[in-house]
């Protein structure tokens, strides 16, 4: 199993420091949300984990290695990433599109296609081109290309965002749920969702980490409320706690 950490990592475009110097040791397994305002450098520093730009100075490393030493096909394989938007060169169908996440290895096993599109039910959809698709089908397709590989690692910048109530609880429940042999790390919106199905969570402000916790110790943590300018109500919900906002 591999693990991923970044070391030291700072990222800069056009003079505004997004990332300022954060460190993170994540993996082999485990299912993290990375949480934070708007602005805060969630987005920027998972395309920096998943080697889509590279940080201003800092490391990132694979499994021991630096991610730079991977070939393109070695980090496709260890790293699935799905972003927050897509927009393909051409308008390809839904078959293409899996076709073309299951060519990041040679060793997919049997009818791993027809299972991710019975698990994101796109069964029917195949012949449909990525112009004809609503926002939620786009998002089902794009995870179901990703994980038809079941890379190592996952990274997703709000891979929900564009989907009804019972599909974002199934994306969520299934990203937290490769944690338990998988690294799955998440950018997610919904502060009740992270706290509820992720077992850590990493919560950005000003592109640093203020927190980097266990979901049940860090709910509680007065950093949470400074960290959105609110003021949370805590309330006990079965087993779980959740999260109002006190006005």
């Amino acid at each position: 199993m591999s693990a991923l950490s970044a070391d030291s990592l700072v990222v800069k475009r056009g003079g505004a420091t997004l990332i300022d110097n954060v460190s993170l040791s994540l993996g082999p397994h485990g299912s993290v949300a990375v949480i934070g305002p708007n602005g805060a450098g969630k987005s920027t520093l998972l395309r920096a984990l998943g080697g889509i730009d590279a940080p201003t100075s800092g490391h990132i490393r694979f499994d021991g290695r630096d991610l730079d030493d991977l070939d393109g096909r070695e980090r496709a394989q260890a790293i699935g990433f799905l972003p927050q938007t897509f927009e393909p060169h051409w308008d390809l169908s839904v078959a293409e599109l899996l076709e073309l996440g299951a060519a990041r290895t040679k060793a997919l096993q049997p009818h791993a296609l027809d299972g991710m599109k019975q698990a994101f039910e796109l069964v029917g959809l195949e012949h449909r081109r990525w112009s004809t698709l609503s926002g939620g089908e786009r998002a089902r397709v794009l995870l179901a290309a990703v994980l038809v590989v079941d890379p190592p690692v996952l990274i997703a910048d709000e891979p929900s965002a564009a989907l009804d109530i019972r599909h974002r609880l199934e994306v969520i429940r299934t990203l937290a749920a490769r944690g338990r042999d998988r690294l799955s790390v998440v950018v997610v919106h919904d502060l009740d969702l992270a706290f509820r199905y992720f077992e850590r969570v990493v919560m950005l402000a000003d592109g640093k980490v203020v927190a980097d916790a266990p979901a049940d110790r860090l709910i509680h943590d007065p950093r949470l409320d400074e960290t959105f300018g609110v003021r949370f109500e805590r309330m006990k919900v079965g087993d779980r706690w959740a999260l109002h906002v006190d006005s």
